[in-house]
């Protein structure tokens, strides 16, 4: 934006560059109280003056405090493009966050089922081990005690030499096997401490994934918060600047109403005046004007009947020139119209269910039966507690609030006839009359538990299916 302009009551108008939130804050304040003063002193200055000036003066100096007005007004203009700019670069940013935390929900839950497989094999195996470790404490409990058996206690047993022969040859068979057994439980533990280590790396990987997505959702609400304190002191800057001007057009009027007035009186004697002199002449040369006004009548009835003719003549060839003109427009309109209907028929349909409010698992889907037992018209999305909710399709914001038992709900209207219900918000960052991008965030799902969000998006009023997006064909559907 330019150098600031000079205001009339001596004031200088800064421009605003933005180059954080609290910094527009102090700047944007500092250009509105020199403002707000001179508006103040201006009011001031005008019941003061009414006094003593002519409405002439009083109008002059009103309408030079409108032409300043409108100055302050082109300059807020231009001040309320640059914010647009920053407005738009804001979207963009928070349309990239979104999808950042978005992938990083996605990184997140496939590191937490890893985790969770994990945890399933570590105890798997621990249970395993624990089964093998009591059969081989048997087995050893079992050849200790033979062992402590001396050779001539061996002999004096009741059993026969047979049943001891055949002991001996059954402990040497085992104590191979036996071996085998430890090698592997060796093996095992090997792999349990390999799982262990992998499940504690997971768990690292987890937790840092976790932080990462506490930074993004932070980052978000920052944006979040800058956007609607942008959009709110832009909207009361022209509101204060438009309430001023409204007023001093009024009094600009109501001073113009009172001048013509006293114009017109004066008008009125000064007729007066001359009608009574024309009165004193009209009796001198009634008979010569009389037979003027005759001829004068005569002449003038031919002229009205020629001008008739020629406008009657000149109004069939207009309208002639306009039906040959709509004709024209017509066989143009029809033209393009089935150019555009061929265009259409060629251009591929968009890929159907694009884009999803909020990132989870779909567990209700359209026209299946809802908990309640009902046919669901959208779609029930289970999604992470405090995650980002954002806007399927860019539009404008129409309900944004409680309504009857549905809790916080978001309406958008978007091109072509399409509308989107959004239910199931923890807090809700937009209000009614916002235009929104696609992949704009607009809330934040509840902060604890695993909420469930329902979208269902209507075609002319018709509810059709939300996964196959903003390119499906019309048709009913449940109605």
């Amino acid at each position: 934006m330019g150098a600031g302009r000079d205001h009339p009551a001596g004031v200088a108008l800064l421009p605003l560059p933005v180059s954080g939130p609290q910094e527009a804050g102090r700047r944007r304040a500092f250009f509105w109280r020199p403002a707000l003063l001179t508006a103040t002193l201006l009011v001031i200055s005008t019941a003061a003056a009414a006094q003593t000036e002519s409405p002439g003066q009083t109008l002059k100096r009103v309408e030079q405090d409108l032409q300043a007005d409108k100055a302050l007004q082109k300059q807020l203009d231009r001040q309320s493009q640059t914010l647009q700019k920053e407005l738009d670069e804001l979207r963009d940013r928070l349309v990239g966050l979104a999808d950042q935390e978005r992938a990083q929900e996605d990184e997140l839950a496939h590191l937490e089922e890893s985790l969770t497989a994990l945890e399933t094999q570590e105890r798997s195996q621990a249970e395993k081990l624990e089964g093998e470790r009591q059969q081989i404490a048997a087995l050893l409990a079992a050849l200790q005690r033979v062992a402590r058996i001396p050779p001539e206690a061996a002999l004096a047993r009741p059993d026969g030499p047979v049943d001891t022969l055949r002991s001996a040859l059954l402990l040497r068979d085992t104590v191979p096997a036996l071996r085998a057994r430890a090698d592997a439980l060796a093996q095992a533990l090997t792999r349990l401490a390999e799982t262990r280590e992998a499940l504690q790396a997971q768990r690292s990987r987890t937790y840092a994934a976790r932080l990462t997505l506490i930074d993004r959702q932070k980052e978000i609400g920052q944006l979040v918060a800058r956007r609607e304190e942008l959009s709110r002191q832009t909207e009361e800057e022209r509101q204060q600047v438009a309430q001023r001007t409204a007023r001093l057009t009024g009094q600009a009027a109501d001073l113009r109403q009172l001048m013509e007035r006293i114009e017109a009186e004066r008008r009125a004697a000064a007729a007066m005046a001359a009608k009574r002199e024309a009165e004193r002449l009209e009796a001198e040369r009634r008979e010569a004007e009389r037979r003027l006004a005759e001829q004068r009548a005569a002449e003038q009835r031919q002229a009205e009947q020629k001008l008739a003719d020629q406008k009657a003549a000149e109004q069939r060839a207009a309208e002639q020139k306009l039906a040959e003109q709509r004709a024209a427009d017509q066989r143009a309109s029809e033209q393009r119209a089935r150019a555009e209907a061929e265009t259409a028929r060629a251009a591929p349909s968009p890929p159907a269910g694009d884009r999803l409010p909020v990132g989870g698992r779909v567990t209700v889907r359209y026209g299946e039966a809802d908990r309640y037992g009902a046919t669901s018209r959208g779609v029930t999305i289970q999604a992470r507690a405090g995650s980002t909710v954002v806007s399927p399709q860019a539009g404008t914001i129409v309900f944004a609030g409680p309504f009857r038992g549905y809790g916080q709900i978001l309406i958008v209207e978007h091109s072509h006839g399409y509308h989107s219900l959004i239910a199931g918000f923890g807090r809700i960052d937009t209000a009614v009359g916002r235009r929104v991008a696609t992949g704009e965030p607009i809330g934040l799902m509840p902060a604890d538990g695993s909420p469930d969000l329902y979208f269902e998006l209507r075609r002319h009023g018709q509810p059709i299916n939300p996964q196959r997006g903003f390119g499906a064909p019309e048709g009913k559907g449940q109605g």
